[in-house]
């Protein structure tokens, strides 16, 4: 509903300005309900956390060293292997030490897929403890 001028002489204009009383009520409204849930919100609960320590993790003698150059050559505890070897060798290992551990040191520019692929043969041959070495001083 616009109202008009309080000259009757001239034709009857709508009104231009904005009603901004709605909007104040609203906004006092929400800044109530704010006021009233802002310390329900801030209540915290104490949960004691794990400590994390930074020493390096000392492995068991019992793993296997699993090296991944760029170049795709692959290295068992140091020594070369081929691909058609992992299978097998994974398999005897893993039926003569059920809990070894297999430790992969990939180079940064191999691709995942062979990386991937590796890992693929590992759970296949029945290892279950595979997991990366990094080295942390290198950023």
């Amino acid at each position: 509903m616009a109202f008009g001028s309080m000259d009757s002489g001239s034709r009857p204009t709508p009104m231009t300005e904005i009603n901004v009383v709605p909007l104040v009520d609203v906004m006092l409204v929400l800044l109530v309900i704010f006021i009233i849930t802002a310390p329900l919100l801030t209540h915290s609960v104490k949960v004691d956390l794990p400590k994390a320590s930074s020493s390096p993790n000392i492995t068991q003698p019992d793993h296997i060293e699993f090296a991944l150059r760029e170049d795709s050559s692959l290295y068992w505890n140091g020594e070369p292997v081929s691909m058609d070897q992992l299978a097998p060798r994974f398999a005897a290992t893993a039926k003569q030490t059920p809990n070894v551990e297999l430790h992969i040191r990939a180079d940064k520019r191999v691709h995942y897929e062979h990386v991937a692929h590796v890992m693929s043969i590992a759970a296949k041959a029945g290892l279950v403890r595979i997991g990366f070495v990094t080295d942390p001083s290198q950023q």
